[in-house]
């Protein structure tokens, strides 16, 4: 019972032991029975800190039912008014300050966060920018940092104090201590008060704020070429992430425009100058007169916002190529170009019949790829290894074969752990597993159980040794675990075609259980993969043939490898080179 109350599951029934402890407050108060009171209060106030600092959710969940932290701390200040009034029985002139102190406090609250949030206002952070000097900036005045933090809500939890107060004048049947604390309470928020109007006093006529403009003057002195535009939120930013490193080796000057401040703090590390511009009008109002060429990992809607700019060429790049319909978007014919990485990109839009006309798409190779070593390259002291990496459950309820990971994912898991002699298991998810799907999420938790019983590592900051692995974050990255890998297992997806790369050999699952020929027609990524049936029966010899060499689908990764990324002898990054600079003149 108190294992669940403390799991996941309890955030609702830990918020509810909160409210119960405040409607004893209020019935002690009413009654006039301290010792209650002071007991209700403690656990009043040790819940609060509890759930503030180990249980976020339940502050969430009693914000979205409106049962916010402002009128929780009305209710702790109208049980002391109940407690002192029942159990003291205090003169007029006692009750008018009981009442008026604590009143006050709350206007001196209210004002100064209403003052806080114009003098905000005038000092916006209108952008965030990294790698970059925006020379000396100029703000409006801003009150200290500690009167700034109390302002507004918080400033109204010096009344707290009343209620210890509270609970000694009614022992000693006097009303003066609740005066007398509500009395410093008062002092206190009056001086906070204080100090937030004078701020606001010493920087009225204070023109607009000083950022944009120092960004603009950034942005005319250092003149970028190129542009990479990511709009989408933090936990898509892995595809921005992939084009930093190609972008980084450009000849032209680049930039990174963002919209997102949690996107730019998840951006990766990065020698490119980056500019975050949340608000619209903000970002609209900037001159990118130099740039001409914006390139866009992600189809969002804040793209127009970019997309309005006439002297430039844009775009889209995408996130990598695969056979999933996101990779042809109808959105797309929206762009001056769209580059794919070979004539398969080419061909599945001529397929696809959405409008993107052939003489637009531009075939560059995968420029990201230049790290990933081919078959044979490299000779590591290491057990056989497999990669599990299968896509996310997807945006559309009705196409529950998406992802292999919910009908299959603990099956290959079970199966790859019991193979003898052993084999190592890297488990790699896409970033977005489970955040759509509470099923996905399930089943990804216990694969990751069933991983960490087996004595693997759970949260994998490193490839090195030879423990199964679980690697979720940003580092290692992909790339990094196709360099370590034997034998992909995945699903149809762009991380496939990037495997093909490496000339491994690789796995596709086919949860939906359609015919052989007709998936290898359907998804042409999967010409010279092994075919995984939804009961994994075909995976004990899948192993068993790769680990011994004896590979008959070699030559067919070579010829699809061309096929899916372009000419062997090609150099992508000179390619990407070349499209660059034919854009930026």
């Amino acid at each position: 019972m108190f294992r669940k109350l403390m799991g996941p599951a309890g955030v609702a029934a830990r918020g509810a032991l909160l409210l119960v402890a405040y409607f004893v407050l209020l019935a002690a108060g009413a009654l006039g029975w301290a010792v209650v009171f002071a007991v209700a209060g403690l656990i009043a106030l040790a819940g609060e800190y509890a759930l503030a600092r180990w249980s976020p959710a339940t502050h969430t969940l009693l914000e979205k039912v409106g049962l916010r932290g402002d009128y929780r701390q009305l209710a702790r200040d109208l049980a002391t008014a109940l407690l002192v009034v029942a159990a003291v029985r205090p003169s007029m002139g006692e009750l008018s300050l009981i009442l008026l102190l604590p009143a006050a406090v709350w206007l001196i609250a209210i004002f100064a966060g209403a003052l806080k949030t114009m003098i905000d206002r005038r000092n916006p952070v209108s952008a965030l920018v990294r790698n970059i000097d925006l020379g000396p900036i100029t703000f409006a005045p801003r009150p200290p940092a500690w009167t700034s933090r109390l302002a507004g809500d918080r400033l109204a939890l010096v009344n707290i104090a009343l209620a210890p107060a509270a609970v000694v004048a009614a022992l000693l049947d006097t009303a003066t201590p609740v005066v007398a604390v509500g009395g410093a309470a008062l002092a206190v928020a009056a001086l906070v008060g204080a100090i937030v109007a004078a701020t606001w006093l010493r920087g009225r006529g204070s023109g607009p704020g000083p950022l944009m403009p120092a960004v603009q003057r950034w942005l005319d002195s250092y003149r970028p070429e190129a542009a990479l535009y990511f709009a989408g939120p933090a936990k898509d930013v892995y595809q921005a992430n992939m084009w930093l490193a190609p972008i980084e080796a450009l000849g032209q000057r680049a930039v990174v425009l963002m919209r997102s401040r949690e996107a730019f703090s998840e951006l990766a590390d990065t020698r490119l100058p980056v500019i975050c511009v949340p608000a619209s009008v903000d970002f609209m109002n900037l001159e990118f007169g130099s740039i001409r060429a914006t390139l866009y990992a992600a189809n969002v809607g804040a793209n127009i916002h970019m997309l309005r700019e006439p002297g430039m060429k844009h775009v889209f790049v995408g996130h990598g190529d695969s056979d999933k319909a996101a990779s042809v978007n109808p959105y797309s014919k929206v762009y001056d170009e769209v580059w794919v990485a070979g004539l398969a990109g080419r061909e599945r839009y001529a397929r696809a019949g959405v409008g993107v006309l052939d003489s637009d798409i531009v075939e560059i190779g995968r420029p990201q790829l230049a790290g990933v070593h081919t078959f044979g390259a490299e000779s590591v002291d290491r057990p056989f290894t497999v990669l599990y990496a299968p896509t996310w459950e997807g945006w559309l309820d009705d196409d529950p074969y998406h992802t292999s990971l919910v009908l299959m994912g603990p099956r290959i898991v079970k199966a790859l752990l019991a193979t003898r002699p052993e084999v190592r298991l890297i488990y790699k998810p896409h970033p977005l597993t489970g955040t759509r799907s509470k099923e996905a999420k399930a089943v990804h938790e216990r694969v990751v159980e069933m991983i960490r019983t087996a004595g693997g590592d759970v949260d994998a900051t490193s490839l090195d040794g030879t423990r199964h692995l679980v690697v979720t974050g940003r580092t290692p990255g992909l790339f990094d675990c196709f360099n370590q890998t034997n034998l992909l297992i995945s699903d149809v997806s762009s991380v496939v075609s990037d495997f093909v790369q490496s000339e491994r050999p690789y796995v596709v699952a086919n949860p939906g259980g359609l015919p052989e020929d007709e998936f290898r027609q359907q998804y042409p990524t999967s010409r010279a993969a092994y075919l995984l049936s939804r009961d994994c029966g075909e995976l004990e010899k899948i192993v068993s043939v790769t680990r011994a060499g004896d590979d008959p689908m070699t030559e067919a990764r070579r010829e699809l490898k061309t096929y899916l990324l372009g000419p062997a002898d090609a150099n992508p990054m000179d390619r990407f080179q070349e499209e660059i600079s034919r854009l930026c003149g």
